[in-house]
């Protein structure tokens, strides 16, 4: 990472048209703010709480319309993948391979994404203590391809609950590969219903300490409306509220920054 990085984007692709909405106001903003920005949106959601649970539009369709924000708004893009033949896919669409939280030990997975030779980021399990990651970096690394990211995203806290321990990201960073803080997926209150819940109130003030104590990116998952979203509806950041979070964050980067120089 050359730069401070925003991945944002809705939890999953719902539509073409919603794409679009979405990358036409964060890029412009990160643009401004001199981040760089990384489109996010999963083409397909293999861990739902609910059997009922929407996953999806299709995959190679949702993998398209990936493809077409990337060339339209000339931004990489981030998908999930959830077993090793998906890496093959996904990697034909997308710029970045994202490893889900529960499947960050996968060593076919993780192995599959580095075999494509796009970047990987790997989201920190639940279950997994922070110096831990440095282990499933490794797996990604023996491809030959270093091209890694870290992600942090809460940690098991009871049932149906996450905490942050800001400990993990100067560990993780530790490893050498660069950072990223989760802001919406730590948010999240897993299970106990037909889909997980969340605090979003917690959403700015988790975001602004992690970038405090020292991280190379942030993930964000934003949505037009998202009471209506289809997935994460509890946890998302309205789109509308996007400019003035990401304001507050590049205030408190170039303090950070500043006062390593």
């Amino acid at each position: 990472m050359n730069k401070f990085t925003i991945i944002a984007g809705p939890c999953v692709v719902e539509s073409k048209e919603m794409l679009q909405e979405v990358a036409s106001i964060v890029s412009p903003i990160c643009n401004e703010l001199g981040f760089d920005y990384v489109f996010k949106a999963s083409y397909r959601k293999a861990n739902r709480t609910s059997v009922a649970s929407f996953t999806g539009i299709g995959d190679e369709r949702a993998l398209e319309y990936l493809a077409e924000i990337h060339t339209e708004f000339g931004v990489p893009t981030i998908t999930d993948i959830h077993t090793a033949e998906e890496a093959t896919l996904a990697a034909q669409f997308v710029d970045v391979l994202q490893i889900p939280a529960f499947l960050c030990r996968q060593t076919d997975i993780l192995q599959a994404a580095g075999m494509t030779g796009k970047t990987v980021n790997i989201k920190k399990g639940q279950f997994l203590a922070p110096a831990d990651m440095a282990k499933a970096a490794a797996k990604v690394s023996a491809t030959g391809n270093n091209s890694i990211w870290l992600t942090e995203r809460g940690t098991t806290f009871g049932y149906h609950d996450l905490v942050v321990d800001y400990r993990g990201l100067v560990i993780m960073r530790e490893s050498g590969y660069p950072v990223i803080y989760d802001a919406t997926h730590s948010v999240q209150m897993p299970g106990g219903g037909e889909q997980s819940g969340g605090q979003p109130r917690f959403i700015r003030s988790l975001a602004r300490a992690a970038v405090a104590v020292g991280i190379d990116g942030l993930f964000v998952e934003t949505h037009p409306n998202p009471q209506k979203a289809k997935s994460d509806a509890a946890t998302q950041l309205p789109l509308s509220e996007i400019k003035n979070f990401l304001e507050e964050i590049a205030l408190i980067q170039s303090v950070i920054t500043s006062s390593r120089t």
